[in-house]
Parts: C-alpha cells; structure tokens; sequence
C-alpha cells in the first residue's frame, strides 16, 4: 500500500477515534460508532487495535463478518 493511503487512512482512524472518545460524553455524537471506525481503519498500522479486532473476530464471528466487508470496501476507496 502506498504511503498516501497509509497516511490518510492513519489521519482517518485517529480523527474518528478521538471523536468516538469525545461522543461518549457529548449526546450529540455517536462515540460507540466512531471509535468502531477508528479502530477498522488503523487495525493495519497500529499493533494494539490489529489484536482488538482479532479478539473481537474471535469473540463474535458475525460482527467480524461485517467488520471485514467493511474494512474491504474502505481499502477499495482509499
């Protein structure tokens, strides 16, 4: 992958990370959602959320199957 979709993909997941952190105390925005997101996008650069989303795959084999088709459809994009 090149270094510009690594780079937006990385501006990308941590943006909707700190707004999922920040949704979880303001009514206004979603932050379950948003951290979901953030963790989806940087789950190929950052170790840590690469093993939250192995566990979670483990965990709940049907959600893993929507995190994938997710996760392909925003590497088609970017």
């Amino acid at each position: 992958m090149s270094k510009r979709k690594t780079l937006i993909r990385q501006i990308l997941g941590w943006t909707s990370l700190v707004l999922g952190i920040a949704g979880l105390v303001l009514p206004i925005l979603q932050g379950i959602l948003f951290i979901c997101i953030g963790v989806l996008l940087l789950s190929a650069d950052v170790p840590l959320f690469k093993r939250l989303l192995e566990w979670i795959k483990r965990r709940y084999p049907r959600i893993a199957r929507k995190a994938d088709k997710i996760t392909n459809q925003i590497e088609d994009e970017v």
